[in-house]
């Protein structure tokens, strides 16, 4: 085999995000997605017997570079000379919103690489390979559960449990939609473990109560403490608003301008409720991109930690904002 074809998806930003104590008591940088179907990187790649690798578009240099790696790691486990090829990225995640773009684009590219060498890319090695390529990477080859995940490590600190309690989420964009250079955003120096470590086992209840108001607590709390470090000039009118229309929290990317509010999907007039998020985010003057559900299905797999037992099954999904009700700006 010689090509092969890869798809990876993205993610709407964080529910927490912070510093977090591992298993062995050392700080460690950690981060709680908030899953999404849709949007995401279709990768192709050619193998060809020597040459250098190229990237199309060439400004994919992360996923270039994960290519690069991903090859090498194939050539070792096929002993084979690695060889050159080329590779073929769709039009993705819009860059620098806080979706996770970057690690699309890598998760995409390896899986594509793999499979031009009849292998299966297993989530470790993607998850080693990312971190390589770009510094840091979200969860996204993991493909479910509600994750505490290092993302400058590529390991899962803790599975939180088996699902998200059932959220609807009205996305939106801050800072006019602008693209954020992630590691250009200076770190939390007056990061509060033993505070984010509170949250952590808010959220860790949440999960396992099936807790949606306690979820959206935490999630509204981590947005306000992210403030130091990417100031969301909207934060207190997203707030205001999620009281207002009776949504449970807000949740934003810590890395970027997506944002959103958090809805209780099993309260009885959630749709109401949802509709009059996405009028009072017009009325703020706020972007309103897109409505959807999220309700993160377990991961099916630990291969690289040993710190919390295996979820069971749940699931994700999603669907657009009707046209009457916001403008779908997907990235």
């Amino acid at each position: 085999m010689t090509e092969g074809i890869g798809w990876a998806p993205c993610h709407h930003g964080e529910l927490l995000q912070g510093f977090f104590h591992d298993a062995t008591g050392a700080t460690r940088r950690g981060l709680v997605t908030l899953p999404m179907t849709g949007p995401g990187t279709r990768a192709h790649f050619t193998r060809t017997e020597g040459g250098p690798l190229l990237a199309v578009p060439g400004e994919r240099a992360k996923a270039r570079r994960a290519a690069e790696l991903a090859v090498r790691e194939c050539a070792r486990r096929r002993r084979c000379p690695p060889g050159g090829g080329r590779l073929q990225l769709g039009a993705g995640v819009p860059v620098g919103l806080g979706m996770g773009s970057s690690t699309s684009d890598v998760i995409a590219a390896v899986r594509a690489v793999f499979a031009a060498f009849g292998l299966v890319a297993d989530p470790g090695t993607t998850a080693r390979i990312a971190v390589r390529a770009e510094r840091a990477c979200d969860p996204l080859m993991l493909g479910g559960g509600p994750l505490l995940f290092a993302q400058r490590d590529g390991e899962v600190l803790e599975e939180l449990g088996a699902a998200l309690p059932p959220l609807a989420v009205v996305g939106c964009l801050t800072g006019g939609g602008r693209p954020v250079d992630t590691l250009a955003l200076a770190a939390d120096r007056a990061a509060d473990v033993a505070g984010y470590e509170r949250l952590r086992g808010a959220l860790r209840t949440a999960v396992a109560d099936g807790d949606a108001a306690l979820l959206g607590r935490v999630s509204t709390a981590s947005a306000r403490l992210n403030q130091r470090v990417l100031t969301k000039a909207e934060l207190p009118a997203l707030e205001r608003l999620a009281e207002h229309v009776g949504a449970v929290g807000v949740q934003v990317a810590h890395s970027g301008n997506v944002a959103g509010l958090l809805f209780d999907a099993t309260t009885p007039d959630f749709d109401r409720r949802v509709r009059a998020g996405v009028r009072g985010l017009r009325r703020e003057g706020i972007t309103a991109t897109r409505v959807f559900r999220a309700q993160q299905r377990a991961s099916g797999g630990r291969a690289w930690t040993s710190t919390s037992p295996k979820p069971s099954a749940g699931r994700t999904w999603c669907g657009p904002v009707p046209a009457s009700s916001a403008s779908d700006s997907r990235r």
